[in-house]
């Protein structure tokens, strides 16, 4: 609503409002406003900024006080917008993010607003209708004006769409304008049509034992309301899914706003078909791949308070919702959850802090948890509910090693005999088999036999990856392409480029060569990178369309193929390169899940590993299906060496274009780093990318113990030394990625 007094200062008060916008911005502004303006924390306002106007959000009380002559003149708040207020709770989470984080609160703010056109109200939709009245007294009406009065008269409204409403009519604009200006039509106001709402009521598919006990504990948590975090530890196949389902239904039944976080978009396919099914109706959907008008609905939609459960990426936290009563994690364990650029997060861990503000329960949601969140567990801050067994009498997959150094591939080949006989064995019965390599492409390097040319990205320090099918040469990193080329840039040798190493397109070739009756499909982001494309794929899956899936870790995630019995991966030993600090944790992680796509119902399952190093303690773990043993090792590895979660961790990223700057900043800060009993900064040293996207890279890497400050030890190091012009410092508290 407008404030037509808002420009005018009475000379009794003033009133002054803090306004927070979303740039960067570590504090709100202050603006003025009158007394009776009834402006309230949370309102979106538009407000003067730099010659120009911009959005933002009250963020606190006004102060009413008598201005002085020499103060500062504020300006004024511009106007209210018809847009319900941002809810408290999420205003002190964006708070709690921006000092976490040490990121500027603006710019979280930008996160929970990033649909601009969300905040204006949305347009009355409009319809037309025939006026009767004005037909009874109409003499003459040719043919064409007759069949569009037939037809809206059986079509009820329409909305005002003129070229649409011809056409679908079978007449011209012209004839619609014409009975416009003779008042035989007329326009009218359409009523918003509602969303389709999911019954909490509905019975779902009768519970196991365990599976009643996990959702009577989750549907109690909610009842009760409070802060509670809760594990759902479930293998494989144990129908955790439907277990949480129960507690979505409850909180649905009372009255409350649920979120559900998956870790990628194609998983979003076969869980949305799920729900549907359960419920009677879909939730809203938030991704990045939605169209802006999508999103808009989807946020309005939100605030109001009308979408009562929404599925989505990690951004979907920061959606204003009104009523949120409970927030389900799904893989809790997946890194995908990690936003490495702009503000750095992990959903995961915010989640927890959203669900902590607001005062209600979450779930993870693992057959696989992370370290993390076993060792909150272990110490009693989060309830574990184990489903030990796979639904419905079905097995977990038996997991078989092959060890390539007794078992080689033949020449130009990635399957072994054993592996190769297991699926021709499988596809023969009519079953499906899946093959896993997380690498995209057809070859992840490609080089010159003659001159040794590597083919690399001219602004990161990486290989290109060929992709064959597109017949282009990529960079995973900053997506710079170029095409597939005849000859050697370097010699102009026309036949000496060579392919080195697989991607699933490679394999995928091999696969149809070796098996030329099955149906082979490819499943990686580049393939389902929609939802719509997710779930044709898994409706080809279901449908036993396909016959051999060759995939990257996509595949890994909650997918549930009836008649899949066989999991094949290619490099085992793939995840345990790269020096991470999670490398085995998250190998055991992505192995496990991939393996548990096999056999889960009637038909058993095999799962055949190959690797080079079947000694290590993650191959021998997945072998004898002793999760919590490795676990258990890996922790007291992490223990003893102060790392998370016994540790903290802050990695700082100094990168720009002129190198020698880069380098003379980061020696700076190592000269002025703190160092302590507890606290000790290794580095710097050149990221792994030492170049990305025509940038120089160094990191730094302070390493605390488990009770440090480390954000007030950070700012206290930082704050007196900001990088210099063209030079960016990047801070990732608890990083997961030392690329």
């Amino acid at each position: 609503m407008p404030l037509a007094s808002a420009n005018v200062r009475t000379p009794e008060t003033e009133v002054r409002l803090p306004v927070l916008l979303p740039y960067r911005l570590v504090r709100p502004y202050n603006y003025s406003t009158t007394p009776n303006a009834g402006l309230c924390p949370g309102d979106y306002v538009r407000v003067p900024l730099a010659g120009r106007e911009a959005i933002g959000v009250i963020w606190d009380e006004a102060t009413v006080e008598r201005p002085h002559d020499n103060a500062i003149k504020l300006k004024a708040v511009t106007k209210r917008l018809d847009t319900p207020r941002m809810p408290e709770v999420l205003r002190r989470f964006v708070e709690w993010v921006a000092a976490y984080t040490m990121t500027p609160v603006g710019l979280v703010l930008r996160m929970t607003m990033n649909i601009p056109e969300a905040l204006q109200a949305p347009k009355q939709q409009e319809g037309l209708r025939v006026c009767q009245t004005a037909l009874k007294k109409s003499v003459f009406l040719t043919p064409k004006r007759q069949q569009l009065i037939s037809f809206l008269t059986n079509s009820g409204n329409v909305p005002l769409a003129k070229v649409a409403l011809a056409r679908e009519a079978g007449v011209s604009t012209t004839v619609i304008q014409s009975l416009l200006q003779a008042g035989i039509l007329e326009t009218v106001s359409l009523p918003h049509s509602p969303l389709a709402q999911p019954d909490g009521g509905r019975d779902g598919p009768t519970l196991s034992a365990p599976q009643r006990i996990a959702a009577e504990a989750l549907k109690l948590a909610v009842t009760e309301g409070g802060f509670q975090p809760s594990l759902l530890d479930g293998v494989t196949g144990s129908g955790k899914t439907e277990v949480y389902f129960e507690a979505i239904g409850h909180a649905l039944q009372l009255g409350k706003q649920v979120l559900v976080l998956l870790p990628e978009i194609a998983l979003s396919a076969q869980w949305l078909m799920r729900f549907e099914e359960r419920f009677g109706a879909r939730p809203a959907v938030w991704h990045s791949e939605l169209g802006r008008a999508n999103r808009r609905h989807t946020w309005r939609t939100v605030a109001e308070g009308e979408a009562r459960i929404v599925v989505g990426a990690r951004s979907a936290l920061f959606l204003p919702f009104p009523e949120l009563g409970l927030i389900v994690v799904d893989e809790e364990h997946d890194f995908s959850y990690k936003q490495e650029e702009g503000v750095i997060y992990q959903a995961r861990d915010m989640a927890i802090v959203r669900a902590k503000l607001g005062k209600f329960p979450v779930v993870l949601a693992s057959a696989t948890p992370s370290l993390e969140t076993m060792k909150n567990v272990k110490v009693g801050r989060y309830v574990r509910l184990h489903l030990p067994d796979r639904h419905a009498g079905a097995h977990l997959p038996m997991i078989l090693l092959i060890d390539l150094r007794k078992e080689s591939p033949p020449s130009g080949s990635w399957l072994s005999p054993t592996l190769s006989a297991a699926l021709d064995k499988t596809l023969n019965a009519n079953e499906q088999a899946m093959l896993f390599l997380n690498r995209r492409g057809y070859a992840p390097l490609t080089l010159c036999r003659g001159c040794g040319h590597r083919f690399q990205c001219p602004a990161c320090t990486t290989w290109l990856v060929a992709h064959r099918q597109a017949e282009c040469l990529l960079c995973h990193h900053c997506g710079y392409s170029e095409t597939a080329p005849a000859a050697c840039p370097a010699c102009g040798a026309s036949d000496r480029l060579v392919p080195c190493g697989p991607g699933v397109e490679r394999l995928a070739e091999e696969a149809i060569l070796r098996f030329p009756s099955a149906r082979v499909a490819i499943m990686t982001s580049d393939t389902v990178g929609t939802v719509a494309a997710a779930a044709d794929l898994v409706h080809r899956m279901q449908a036993s369309e396909i016959d051999l899936l060759i995939g990257t870790q996509v595949m890994a995630k909650g997918h549930h193929f009836p008649n899949l019995t066989l999991v094949g991966v290619v490099d085992a030993d793939l995840g345990l390169s790269g020096g991470d600090l999670r490398a085995a944790e998250r190998c055991y992680q992505m192995l496990h899940q991939i393996a548990g796509r096999a056999g889960r119902e009637a038909r058993p399952g095999s799962a055949y590993l190959q690797t080079y190093l079947p000694e290590t303690p993650v191959m021998q773990a997945l072998a004898a299906g002793n999760r919590d043993s490795f676990m258990a090792t890996e922790a007291r590895a992490r223990e003893t060496e102060c790392m998370p979660p016994f540790g903290k961790l802050a990695a700082l990223i100094v990168s720009g274009r002129d190198g020698g700057k880069v380098a003379c900043y980061a020696q700076h800060l190592r000269h002025t780093a703190p160092e302590g009993k507890t606290i000790h900064v290794l580095g710097p040293a050149p990221a792994p990318l030492a170049m990305l996207r025509g940038k120089h890279r160094t990191r730094l890497l302070m390493k605390a113990g488990p009770n440090a400050m480390l954000q007030k030890t950070l700012h206290r190091w930082l704050d007196p030394s900001p990088p210099p012009s063209g030079i960016k410092l990047q801070i990732d508290i608890d990083p997961y990625s030392f690329l």
